[in-house]
């Protein structure tokens, strides 16, 4: 949960110039993987889920549910530091609000205002290396469920 960014939202210095408030329906689409953008969000109230494309044996792709967010979340965040293409799809689960914030302007304001930057920048780190955390877990976790399917665990 990102606390200081949505702080940041009702500072008089952080106005419309830096963000606009969007609403979105269950299924709509907020950004599909592999999009182009430079927005990071915050859910305001809501839920949204985060997915990504995975090919499979076949040529045939499915695309599990990643991770669902909520009130107070943060998402798209790596577009502040990589400026590539979108890594996962998002989308609505319910009747949701979000605060987009246009990235190079959030990061602009972040150099004008160091003091309020910092720790917004040290709390969206903490979230992704949460998150990457959680993803080592889930690769390790498939990983030996692999191994143990097609019984190479017996020879390790």
């Amino acid at each position: 949960m990102s606390e200081r960014l949505r702080e940041l939202l009702s500072r008089p210095e952080f106005n419309e110039r830096y963000w606009a408030r969007r609403c979105y329906h269950g299924g709509d689409v907020i950004f599909k993987e592999g999009d182009d953008g430079v927005s990071v969000y915050v859910v305001l109230r809501g839920n949204v889920r985060v997915s990504a494309s995975i090919n499979i044996e076949g040529g045939r792709q499915i695309q599990p549910g990643f991770s669902d967010l909520g009130e107070g979340e943060v998402f798209g965040e790596l577009a502040l530091f990589d400026r590539q293409p979108r890594s996962a799809t998002v989308v609505a689960i319910d009747e949701v609000e979000l605060a987009e914030i246009d990235g190079g302007r959030l990061l602009r304001f972040f150099d004008e205002h160091p003091e309020l930057g910092y720790p917004i920048v040290r709390e969206l780190t903490n979230t992704m290396v949460g998150r990457l955390r959680k993803a080592n877990q889930r690769v390790f976790s498939l990983f030996a469920w692999g191994l143990k399917a097609r019984g190479i665990d017996d020879h390790l």
